[in-house]
């Protein structure tokens, strides 16, 4: 991989070079052999930080909720074996003191977690006059406002070294994602907080091995500035999440084919094309809204005949006759199934407010 990436983490003790953070491992740590041997076959490659689930927090009981605090003694024996960093997750104040006790060099912090803003300040208290990197993953929920009230709380403990996981949401449609990125969520955060180091944790976006190659490439493609991977030294026997780790080898095969890019184009003729194609853009977009503006014109008269004929404004089948009608016109236009629903959810959404306001006027 060769990269011209401005590097976020100097200062932060991980890396001596500008390559994307690396951070590699099992989803959880099964035994004291399986962690030492994934590590050791990492090491070879050049990874240095670790990573490995101790506590599992899972949806049902009666799952592998992870070995426990035994594990945080593999991982010290890799720091003292191999010279490696190892991370893990924390999902409350018990487990950041052990992690802490045991020296743990980086923890983060899950989905399921970073959602309940009382349990993000209790681990935020904990860590008050602690100096180690903490990343703090994306709610479950696509709640922008909740991930950076979490990113807050722990920077307001005084954490200096911070950042973002991006492991995408979770959804009740069908999709080819475990958990759909929504791409647009973490650019709105990183525009919000443009200084805060962001990696992409392509491994739960996917939630399958085959895609995960293409999902580790559009995080560097939005200029991510590194990759949490789960990866086993034999996935089809984890004891959690097999179907999306992979092991050293393949991690080795993934890394090398990525395309790294810069964030700034210094050619003027690069930068003269690129001006004309936004430009472009921008006509489009002033069109759209044109379009946009008219279509609420009509679904405002809508409501008001809705209103005088006492009928309601949820129209179920003519909802699924829009949507399903759209998306197969979308296809004609190279144009996904997800992408069409998202924007005429959102469509449907503003006429409803519309409508629903002319209801209730007077």
């Amino acid at each position: 991989m060769n990269s011209t990436l401005e590097y976020p983490f100097k200062g932060w003790g991980l890396q001596k070079d500008n390559k994307p953070l690396i951070i590699a491992g099992p989803c959880s740590a099964e035994s004291e052999e399986q962690v030492l041997s994934t590590a050791k076959q990492l090491k070879e490659q050049g990874i240095d930080i670790l990573r490995a689930g101790i506590w599992k927090p899972r949806t049902r009981p009666n799952s592998f909720e992870g070995v426990g605090s035994i594990g945080l003694e593999w991982l010290k024996l890799i720091k003292q074996e191999l010279g490696m960093k190892v991370s893990t997750e924390v999902a409350n104040v018990k487990h950041v003191y052990k992690a802490l006790r045991m020296g743990v060099d980086i923890i983060w912090i899950g989905a399921r977690t970073s959602a309940n803003p009382f349990a993000i300040q209790d681990i935020a208290d904990a860590l008050k006059g602690v100096d180690i990197p903490v990343f703090v993953k994306n709610p479950i929920n696509p709640d922008v406002d909740l991930w950076m009230g979490a990113i807050e709380r722990i920077q307001g403990a005084g954490v200096k070294r911070v950042g973002a996981i991006h492991r995408g949401f979770s959804t009740f449609d069908k999709t080819r994602y475990r958990n759909i990125p929504q791409w647009q969520l973490p650019i709105e955060l990183r525009r919000r907080m443009p200084d805060l180091p962001m990696i992409c944790d392509p491994s739960h976006i996917a939630g399958r091995r085959d895609i995960l190659q293409e999902i580790s490439q559009k995080a560097m493609d939005l200029n991510y500035d590194g990759l949490i991977i789960e990866t086993h030294i034999n996935p089809d026997k984890a004891w959690s999440d097999a179907k999306q780790q992979i092991t050293p080898a393949q991690l080795k095969i993934l890394l090398g084919k990525l395309v790294l890019r810069t964030l700034n184009a210094n050619d003027p003729s690069i930068i003269h094309t690129l001006d004309d194609l936004r430009q472009q853009i921008d006509k489009f977009d002033n069109e759209l809204l044109d379009i946009l503006e008219e279509r609420m014109k009509v679904a405002e008269k809508i409501g008001e005949y809705k209103k005088t004929n006492n009928i309601t404004i949820l129209q179920p089948d003519r909802w699924h006759e829009i949507l399903t009608k759209t998306q197969e016109k979308g296809k004609n236009r190279d144009l996904s199934d997800e992408f069409i629903a998202q924007i005429f959810k959102s469509i449907h959404q503003e006429s409803i407010n519309k409508q629903t306001k002319i209801m209730n006027e007077g």
